[in-house]
């Protein structure tokens, strides 16, 4: 009998280690002096890339507790009333325990789950390469002729240690939410390829995949396809894909009606200073080399018909132009794989792609050399 109930209770036992926490509870501390029920919110960002509360709670001798349930882990804030600063933190089922002074919210210790304890681990190693970089910074300041060199160079290989730090933390912890979250910039700023984002995305868990950086990841990789297929669509030495679009009278206009001995497709916009600066020396060529073939078509990613119309007119631009009003999500942009901008394609009689991005001296050069 006395066998039964021990394997019983070992039974029981073992069924309570290996099962999950059904919620969170977050219990925090705030050291330094706070005012007695001081507000403390815990947030995470909406849909408009804006924080939004998602629950309050109040100080009693510096503490406060947050309950709820978290089925995917989530990354949120904590803002205290009336302090600068917040603290990252990823909500998950089990004791999360939060720990930080008032006037540092953002070194706040956070441990007692597996997500935030990785979190933890994570950005104390990018901080010790922060720090580093800030050194180096700090004496290139004071540093002049062959020391700014080595410095400079000194930093170019911090910076790829950075890089490398980061794709070897991902790939070695693929149930970990941070690693999400630094897939998805990496992806954001074409710090990595996408056959290399494929193969970390897969090795990831289920439920990191799940989660909402995860979803971003994803669409990231689906993008990042479609932006190496639209590069090597407009390689130098390929013919320009075609497209169309209305003109200020709301007349379609294609590129292939429009093609000279030489054509500039123009990708600007009148909200775009950089655009702006080197219109006058797009009108300059334009004047110069249109009696002798060039023609220029202005592709505008202006949010609005009245600010593309009046900048036309404002910088004497009078070429073709179209536009969609559509900013960046314009389908000809996207077509050219164009995410930045001012951003130029020069093409010869044949539409064939000879140069991209010339700008000042050098589109005139390149004009001069196809037309004289």
């Amino acid at each position: 009998m006395k066998n039964s109930i021990l394997i019983l209770l070992a039974g029981i036992l073992m069924f309570s280690c290996n099962s999950k926490p059904e919620g969170f509870t977050l219990n925090g501390t705030l050291r330094g002096e706070l005012k007695e029920g001081t507000n403390v919110f815990l947030k995470k960002i909406g849909e408009d890339n804006q924080p939004i509360e998602v629950d309050t709670a109040t100080t009693t001798n510096g503490e406060f507790t947050f309950t709820g349930t978290s089925d995917i882990p989530e990354l949120h804030y904590i803002f205290v009333e009336q302090l600068p600063g917040y603290t990252a933190i990823i909500l998950e089922n089990g004791n999360i325990q939060f720990n930080a002074h008032r006037d540092s919210m953002g070194f706040a210790e956070i441990a007692g789950t597996f997500q935030n304890e990785t979190f933890a681990d994570y950005m104390k190693q990018s901080r010790e390469i922060s720090l580093q970089a800030q050194s180096i910074q700090k004496d290139m300041q004071a540093a002049s002729g062959e020391a700014t060199l080595a410095l400079q160079d000194e930093m170019k290989e911090l910076q790829d240690e950075y890089k490398n730090f980061e794709l070897d933390y991902v790939k070695a912890h693929p149930k970990a939410l941070i690693s999400a979250l630094v897939l998805d910039r990496a992806i954001s700023t074409k710090a990595v390829g996408v056959d290399e984002v494929e193969g970390i995305y897969e090795s990831m868990s289920e439920e990191i995949k799940n989660s909402q950086p995860g979803k971003k990841v994803l669409e990231g990789i689906e993008k990042l396809k479609k932006s190496e297929e639209a590069g090597k669509n407009t390689r130098i030495g390929s013919k320009a894909p075609d497209f169309s679009g209305p003109n200020p009278d709301g007349k379609e206009i294609a590129l292939k009606d429009v093609l000279g001995k030489v054509t500039l497709i123009d990708f600007w916009a009148g909200w775009c200073r950089p655009c702006r600066a080197e219109n006058p020396n797009i009108v300059a060529v334009y004047n110069k080399y249109h009696s002798k073939g060039l023609n220029v078509l202005g592709v505008s990613l202006d949010r609005t018909e009245e600010a593309w119309k009046k900048a036309i007119v404002e910088d004497g631009l009078e070429w073709n132009h179209i536009s969609n009003i559509a900013y960046f999500d314009d389908k000809i942009a996207k077509l050219y794989n164009v995410d930045a901008i001012p951003a130029a394609f020069l093409l010869d009689e044949n539409g064939v792609i000879v140069a991209k991005n010339l700008r000042g001296p050098a589109l005139e050069q390149k004009v001069a050399e196809l037309l004289d």
